[in-house]
Order: structure tokens, then sequence, then C-alpha cells
């Protein structure tokens, strides 16, 4: 019976050790076709903004350009032209818009999610799921309430009132995120700095923000890309062609006024470059303030 038992126990671990790796080879296999769903469409706008507009309409289309040129990049980037004039000045407008929010959201967000983590007060945890609350519904539903209110305050045509709406979509998460990270952080640290004579802002500066650094950066990678992405709020709140975004631009400007593909393409892909470096450099952050804030609430 014995030996039965110890011959038996072999096959089981080798049966188990081809169910893992089955299943390790579904996973390489999941992983590689997303990889293929997020570079094709990459790669095909890099190829269709190398290409003259003539080799952008053929049919078949070409998979690679026969004569690549950079010409759509040099007219978008000069700013002696007037397409470059115009595409550098949606740029500025996008960055001006996305930096505020984000600046403004992560001043916000810290004492906000600093208060909800170490203050007890009566409504503390209604008060904290209220704020999240905000992120179950779509964001157009606010639409049109948001749009009366900025008219009421005469902010419409201006970009304060693509910086106010932005915060209302990115702080719930934002407070979030920092709660969770702050949550981590021992109290016992602050405790100490107090005992040797710190005030408590004074102990939150020394020592609760640079051990909150990650959560910090991330809630503001959240911030810029929730801004500089957003096309429904940018475009109904300012029509001016001088106070436009670059998502809102672009349609404005290759479709209505032209069919430029490859200039199209070329300004797509200058408008994504900010946002992929700056999460390629700083996603290690993120990653970092999703899991702490995953740990504890």
């Amino acid at each position: 019976m014995a030996t039965t038992v110890n011959r038996s126990q072999p096959a089981r671990r080798k049966n188990a050790k081809k169910q893992r790796d089955a299943w390790t080879y579904l996973g390489w296999m999941f992983m590689v076709l997303l990889l293929v769903f997020t570079i094709v469409p990459m790669a095909w706008m890099i190829i269709t903004s190398l290409k003259g507009q003539f080799a952008a309409l053929q049919y078949p289309p070409q998979w690679y350009p026969h004569d690549p040129t950079l010409e759509q990049y040099r007219l978008l980037l000069s700013p002696s032209s007037e397409t470059g004039r115009v595409f550098l000045r949606y740029m500025f407008n996008s960055i001006w818009v996305s930096s505020a929010t984000t600046l403004v959201g992560v001043a916000v967000a810290v004492p906000a999610a600093y208060a909800f983590s170490r203050f007890r007060f009566p409504g503390r945890k209604l008060l904290f799921y209220s704020v999240l609350l905000r992120n179950m519904f779509p964001a157009v539903i606010f639409l049109m309430p948001l749009f009366l209110m900025m008219r009421n305050l005469r902010l419409v045509e201006t970009h304060w009132s693509l910086i106010i709406t932005y915060l209302t979509f990115g702080l719930p998460l934002s407070i979030w995120l920092l709660k969770g990270f702050y949550d981590n952080i021992p109290p016992q640290l602050e405790q100490a700095a107090r005992i040797d004579g710190a005030s408590r802002f004074k102990a939150f500066l020394l020592i609760v923000m640079p051990l909150s650094s990650p959560g910090i950066i991330a809630t503001a990678i959240y911030s810029f890309i929730v801004a500089w992405n957003e096309y429904v709020y940018a475009l109904t709140f300012v029509r001016k062609e001088e106070m436009l975004t670059l998502p809102v631009g672009l349609q404005r400007f290759f479709t209505e006024y032209a069919t430029n593909w490859p200039g199209l393409m070329a300004a797509s892909f200058i408008m994504s470059v900010p946002v992929v470096v700056m999460f390629l450099v700083l996603q290690k952050y993120f990653v970092r303030a999703l899991t702490e804030g995953a740990v504890k609430s």
C-alpha cells in the first residue's frame, strides 16, 4: 500500500507541473496579444505620419513608407509656419491647463487625504465615501450642471472653467490614493517628531511628505493625464480658437478644414509623447501608490 502511494505522488506532481506550464503558456499568449493590440495602432500612426499625402490615401495601403519624410513634424513644430503657430498654441494651452490642474489637485488632495487618514471626526467615513461617490457616474452626466455653474460664475470661454472641472474628476481618486499611503505610514513617527519639539505641520512636512512622495507623484500623473486627454468638456466650455486645447484643436484643424492624414497622425503622435514619457519614467511610483492604497483603507 505504501509503495502505491509513493508511486502516485510523483505522478500527481508531474500533472500539477503540466497544468502550471499550460497556464504559463496561456498567460504569455494573452500578454503577447495585449502587446500587439497596444503597439499596432501606435506603429500605424507613426508610419502614416512619415508618408506623403498621396501615399497615405493609397489603396491597398502601404504598410511601410517607400519615401519617408519628416515634413509634417517640421511644419507642426516650426513657429514660422501658420500650421506650426496654431499647433504650438494648442499645445501651450494644454500644457497650461494640465499643469495647473495637477498643481491645484495635488495641493488640495494632500491635506484632504491626510485629514481623512489621521483625524477622527463625526461623519468622517460618510464624507470620505461621498467624495468617492462622484466617480460612480459617467463624466458626461455632469456636463450641463457644470456648464450652467461655469456660466453663472462667468468662467465659460476661460481655461479656469476646464481646470475647476477637471479637479472634480481627479480629486476623488487622488484623495483615495493618498489616504491609502498615509494609512501605511506609522503615526509613531510623527509622535516622535512632536516629542522632539516639532509642530504637527512641521512633522507632516519633514516626516510624512518624503515618505508619501510616491503617492504624490502618482496623484500628479493621474491628474495630468486626465486633463491632457479630456475632450468633451474642452469642446463645450471653450470655443474661441486661441483658447482651444490639443484634443479639440486637432479635430478643428485637421478634420473641419483639411484632410491631411499624415499631419493628423504626426500631431497625434506628438500629443501622446509627453504622457507616454511621463508614465514610463514614473510608472513605479504609480504602481506602488495603487498597491499601497489597496492594502489598507
